[in-house]
């Protein structure tokens, strides 16, 4: 057998992740590809980290893209902040908070949970009182935007308390960061990570982070050896940051991926261009006319208004509705993709992303329209055309 080339056929990505990714960037992992210690590389290393500290706005040093995904973010923070025996209280309100757990446990930690109905926002109360019960604990780790239930916490009330009891915080930002309110001194966050394939419409690989000075300070008096060779901030920062000495030279650590790298600057630049603010905006802009859409079309927002978030959608399927015809027929025939329900909320949700460069109005009609079309042949009741119209009145 002969295998030829791969040509994927062209997608609308509406689901959790990854997301349509700007034409810029696909521009941008097409250029030439140079070694990971050129100089011109190098320069644009410190530009990419400058970026990095834009979108999470914050002035933390030791700030950088992980050379793998989310997920690799996730356990940097962990691997290096967390020792044998510290206890670590974790918030879980979805399918991510349980990672954080599973982390916790992996780097021989103690996990406190805190949970939360799935669907709901973390219960800054049930936090409190946690805290008060384990004066010992080292860390507080949530999630932000949990991916798979929709729903938004409060990081700054959460972050507050968790410096109220001199703990660090860890947080997931990877479906926060570009596409909701994130500001990561202003709240006072220690450990954070994100993902490319998000709202930076990036492609998937890469997980930016930022670590506080309490963090680096943490690292810096560690007991025991980072249990990941490769996540070792002490040894990552000598190729990030001039050897960790300042004297110009950078330590070999790895082979960075070149091209993905490229396209995260291109990202951020195009995020530096929008402007944070903007961003959020047309974020919540593009959410408040899908919401109106599916409104008119009898379906139901599982998370409430105040805790929702505008990228991550979990709609409830109707009754007598099939989960997996829907979504293959709008894949089959509108070749829209938008994402199943994750654990509790398998064959109960949809979850329909705006992210980054999907987050724009054609996306939003033609996914309420092709919804509609897939509704009426399940034989859900409503009056055809209303979801485009009450769409469209957002806009106007």
């Amino acid at each position: 057998m002969t295998i030829t080339s791969f040509h994927p056929p062209k997608r609308t990505l509406m689901g959790p992740g990854p997301s349509d990714v700007h034409p810029r960037i696909t521009e941008a992992l097409a250029r030439p590809t140079i070694g990971h210690l050129d100089p011109e590389f190098i320069r644009m290393m410190d530009e990419l980290k400058s970026l990095i500290q834009y979108a999470f706005k914050t002035s933390n040093r030791l700030t950088l893209p992980i050379s793998a995904p989310g997920s690799a973010g996730m356990e940097a923070c962990f691997a290096n902040l967390i020792e044998e025996g510290d206890k670590v209280i974790v918030c879980i309100n979805g399918v991510f908070g349980g990672r954080m757990k599973e982390n916790v446990i992996r780097m021989g930690g103690t996990a406190i949970t805190v949970d939360s109905h799935w669907g709901r926002a973390v219960d800054p109360k049930a936090v409190e009182e946690t805290l008060n019960a384990h004066p010992d604990a080292k860390a507080l780790a949530f999630v932000h935007a949990e991916t798979s239930t929709g729903a938004r916490s409060d990081a700054k009330t959460l972050c507050q308390l968790a410096r109220k009891h001199n703990c660090l915080t860890i947080v997931d930002t990877v479906t926060s960061l570009a596409g909701s309110e994130l500001e990561i001194d202003g709240w006072g966050v220690d450990a954070v990570y994100s993902g490319s394939q998000k709202c930076l419409s990036c492609v998937p690989g890469l997980s930016p982070i930022s670590f506080s000075e309490a963090a680096v300070e943490k690292i810096q008096a560690r007991k025991t050896p980072v249990r990941s060779w490769f996540l070792d901030m002490n040894l990552v920062m000598g190729y990030w940051f001039q050897d960790g000495r300042g004297n110009g030279k950078r330590t070999y650590h790895h082979t960075a991926p070149v091209n993905q790298l490229y396209a995260l600057h291109e990202a951020l630049c195009l995020l530096q261009e929008e402007g944070l603010d903007n961003s959020w905006q047309r974020h919540q802009l593009h959410h408040q006319a899908l919401v109106a859409g599916l409104a008119a079309m009898g379906l139901e927002m599982l998370v409430p208004e105040e805790e929702r978030l505008a990228q991550l959608n979990a709609v409830v399927i109707p009754e007598g509705v099939d989960d997996l015809a829907v979504r293959q027929q709008l894949l089959a025939e509108y070749n829209l993709e938008i994402g199943a329900g994750l654990g509790a909320f398998a064959g109960k949700v949809w979850r329909i992303g705006l992210m980054g460069y999907a987050a724009n109005q054609t996306n939003v009609l033609n996914c309420l329209s092709a919804l509609e079309s897939a509704l009426l042949r399940q034989g859900h009741r409503f009056t055809p055309g209303e979801a485009v119209k009450a769409a469209i009145s957002v806009y106007q």
